[in-house]
Order: structure tokens, then C-alpha cells, then sequence
């Protein structure tokens, strides 16, 4: 509770954020909600295998905490951060793709260019968030959340505010629409590096973790943060294509049914997103203890965070089912934006949409905990076996074979989305409990280790 809880609130702030976004932009227009989640999901398929890589400094941080190796902190989160830099220049090069992206997605014309404008300010704008991930690794290492919830807090603040601005052309500020919302995350994510960056290289944190004069690039731990953190970005990567072709295969059916699921995905992150603390903490924790090389404590760890996330589940689960209509109310659009005839449909198809979402959200929290506990441990090579076998074979196959036999509908697609969200907390579940990540070793053996200290 003690670690979870911040990066709850946190990650809270964060929903929020992602929340407002796309509460403005429904009432901005029905082509602005219908092109952000496709051209998010597409542009988070490629941050996130980033981030897979550069995050991984801080299981390595944990893992040096635990052993109380503590002068070996700061070179981990350096390293992150040298990956950050190599990743950055990827990313740049990944936004002059936008136009060919989308064009294989089958989309309205006009939906298509609002999601590669889209794509673009977010995949531009995405080196920032990777850097602050690496400066992150510092504090998700000692286990001291508070500094990233403030962060988050403070960037959730800065982008509804300028969201609000550039959005709508607001306090003199111009109308970008969609644009708008893009600009005001990477704001937002700005925020956040500055905040870390002033929080970090301190004096006084340089002379027990060497966060200034452990700048230098080192092989060895570069290289065992690619060999543990590679698996982790594949497995984004997979996992974010997976979820950009559904998305795909949705905006196909039209306006409607893309703009009720771009809704629903929307308060669907209520459930989601703070529970993405919970997972940061699991994984901290989780690799603090076996720095220590106390696989039990990592394994108690861990199923008191699955009984927390189960009850936040459920409770959340409940809430979306009593409250579907009123859920839905809230994006209904402003006179002359949105139709009313449009919306009328929008809400009825999300109301029977967020029934998916209050049925899979509670085997979610399975997912959240145990793939959390299993990159806490090192064990990032399963996780990413599990993740190509689950996408593969019962969502993309599923989809391919409705697409193939021309019977795509709006449910069948939602219906393989949920068996496809069972079928990773099955897997991962029995990964966990089989209990052979007990022998993984991530940090070499420290010297306070072989003292017996």
C-alpha cells in the first residue's frame, strides 16, 4: 500500500488526463473522437516497445536496492536513459510513416488525416515520455513513488488546461482541434521530465547512488538491460499491434461504431489505468526482493497486490454496469458539434459495449499484477511468449478468420477482444504459479552479496 498507492493516485491523474481528451474531443467533433484512439493506439505501439526496453532500469535499480548495492542505481538509470536517446531517433524517423499507416487502414478520408496528424505530434513528441521513464527507473528502484505521482499530477493539470486552450482556440489561443490535443500531451509529458530531472541529479543523491558520476555508458549493464528489456518491448510491441488492428477493424464498420468504442475504451481507463500502479509497484517490489534473493517475499508481494486489484476491479465492474447511460451522457457532444441523431446511436451501442468492458475488467486484474510480478523477477522472455502466443492465436486469427468469411460485426469483434483478455490472465496466471522464474538471476552478484551483508 505503501508504494502502490502513489503510483495509483499517479497513474489516477494520468486517466484523467487520457480521459479529458477525449472528452473534448467528442465534443469537438464525431471525426476527431472517432480518429484519436486508432492514431493513439498505432503511435503507443511503437512508444511502448520502446518503453519496454528503457523502463527495464528500473528492475535493474530494484534489483541493486535489494542487494543495497546502492552506488550501482544511478548507472542503471543512465543506462535507460542512453537507451532513451538511441530510441528517440527511431521514433523520429517513424513519423514520416504516418500517411502510409493509415492508409492501410481502410478509414474515411477524413478520419484518416486527423489520425496521422495525430500520430504524428504524439509519435514526435514521444522521446520525452522515454526519457522520463529512464529518470522514473530512480524512484521505482528505492520504492519511493511520491515524486512520480506529483509529476503526474502536475503534467495530467498542465494538459487539461492546454488541452482545453488549443483544442476549442481558447484564452487566445488558436484552434488546432485534434492537433490541439496532441500538442497539449506532449506538454504534459515535458512537465514531467522537467520535474524528474530537478528531483534526480541532486548532490545528495550522487554521493549514495552516483546519479551524476555513474553518467558514463558501461557494456555490461547496457547489455543486460537490452537482454531482459528487449522481451519487454516486444511484447509491447506485439500487444499494441494486436490492439491497433482491432481498433482498425472497428473504424471499418464506421463512424458510429468507432466513436462508441473510442468512448467506451475511454471510461474503460477508469478501471485500467490506476491499476497501472499497482502493476509499477508489484514490479518494484517484487524485484527489490529478489535482489535479496527472497523469492517468497516476492511471491507474498504479489498476491496481496491481486487481492487489492481484484476488489478495485469488481467495485469498478459494478459501477460501469449500474451506470452505463450516465457514463455515455457525459461525451454528448455540444450543438453544433456532435448530431444528436449521432449520438443517440453512439450511446446505445456503447451502453451494451460496456458490458465487455465490466466482464473482462475483473480477470484483468490478474493480467495487471502478475505480468507486473513477472518483470519485477526478470522472467520478461516468458511474458513475451505468452503475449505472441495470446495475440496470435486468439485475437488476430479469430479476426483474420472473421474478416476472411466476411462475418465481422461489432460484436464478434468485442467478443474476441474478451476472450482474447481471458486467455492472457489464464496463461499468465499458471505462468506465476508454476513458480520457475524463482531461479532467474537479473544483477550480477554485488559485492555487499558476497560479503554475506
Amino acid at each position: 500500500m505503501r508504494v502502490g498507492l502513489p503510483l495509483l493516485a499517479g497513474m489516477a491523474s494520468t486517466t484523467v488526463m487520457q480521459f479529458t481528451d477525449r472528452l473534448f474531443l467528442s465534443h469537438y467533433s464525431l471525426e476527431t473522437i472517432a480518429a484519436a484512439t486508432p492514431a493513439m493506439m498505432a503511435s503507443m505501439t511503437l512508444q511502448m516497445t520502446f518503453y519496454g526496453i528503457c523502463s527495464y532500469a528500473s528492475v535493474l535499480a530494484a534489483q541493486y536496492t535489494g542487494a543495497r548495492a546502492f552506488q550501482r542505481v544511478g548507472p542503471a538509470v543512465w543506462q535507460g536513459f542512453w537507451c532513451a536517446l538511441l530510441c528517440s531517433i527511431l521514433l523520429f524517423g517513424a513519423c514520416f510513416m504516418a500517411d502510409f499507416i493509415f492508409s492501410l487502414a481502410g478509414h474515411e478520408e477524413e478520419v484518416r488525416l486527423l489520425e496521422a496528424q495525430y500520430f504524428i505530434v504524439l509519435t514526435g513528441g514521444a522521446s520525452i515520455a522515454l526519457f522520463s521513464a529512464a529518470l522514473s527507473a530512480y524512484f521505482f528502484g528505492l520504492g519511493r513513488p511520491k515524486p512520480i505521482m506529483w509529476a503526474n499530477i502536475v503534467s495530467a493539470l498542465v494538459n487539461i488546461l492546454l488541452d482545453y486552450m488549443l483544442i476549442f482556440g481558447k484564452f487566445g489561443a488558436p484552434e488546432l482541434g485534434i492537433m490541439g490535443a496532441g500538442l497539449a500531451t506532449v506538454a504534459g509529458w515535458l512537465s514531467t521530465l522537467l520535474i524528474l530531472a530537478v528531483l534526480v541529479f541532486r548532490p545528495e543523491n550522487d554521493r549514495i547512488y552516483h546519479v551524476l558520476r555513474g553518467w558514463r555508458p558501461e557494456s555490461g549493464l547496457f547489455f543486460r538491460l537490452l537482454r531482459f528489456g528487449l522481451p519487454g518491448g516486444a511484447q509491447f510491441f506485439v500487444e499494441f499491434m494486436g490492439m491497433t488492428w482491432f481498433m482498425f477493424e472497428l473504424g471499418r464498420l464506421g463512424k458510429i461504431d468507432m466513436a462508441a468504442s473510442n468512448i467506451v475504451f475511454a471510461i474503460n481507463s477508469i478501471t485500467f489505468m490506476p491499476m497501472l500502479g499497482l502493476n509499477m509497484a508489484v514490479s518494484a517490489l517484487a524485484g527489490q526482493a529478489m535482489g535479496r534473493r527472497k523469492p517468497v517475499e516476492a511471491e507474498k508481494v504479489t498476491m496481496s497486490a491481486l487481492h487489492l486489484a481484484f476488489a478495485y476491479m469488481i467495485c469498478g465492474a459494478l459501477l460501469i454496469i449500474l451506470f452505463a447511460g450516465e457514463l455515455m451522457d457525459v461525451f454528448q457532444g455540444s450543438a453544433g458539434h456532435t448530431l444528436a441523431d449521432d449520438f443517440v446511436q453512439v450511446r446505445a451501442t456503447g451502453i451494451i459495449l460496456l458490458y465487455y468492458v465490466a466482464l473482462y475488467s475483473v480477470v484483468d486484474a490478474a493480467n495487471l499484477v502478475f505480468f507486473g510480478a513477472l518483470k519485477g523477477v526478470g522472467d520478461t522472455m516468458m511474458e513475451m511468449k505468452i503475449i505472441v502466443f495470446c495475440v496470435a492465436g486468439c485475437l488476430l486469427l479469430p479476426m483474420g478468420i472473421l474478416r476472411l468469411g466476411d462475418w465481422v460485426s461489432l460484436h464478434r469483434i468485442w467478443m474476441v477482444f474478451t476472450a482474447y483478455i481471458f486467455a492472457l490472465a489464464l496463461c499468465v496466471t499458471l505462468r506465476f504459479r508454476g513458480r520457475k522464474w524463482r531461479e532467474i538471476r537479473v544483477i550480477e552478484q554485488t559485492k555487499q552479496e558476497s560479503a554475506g551483508i
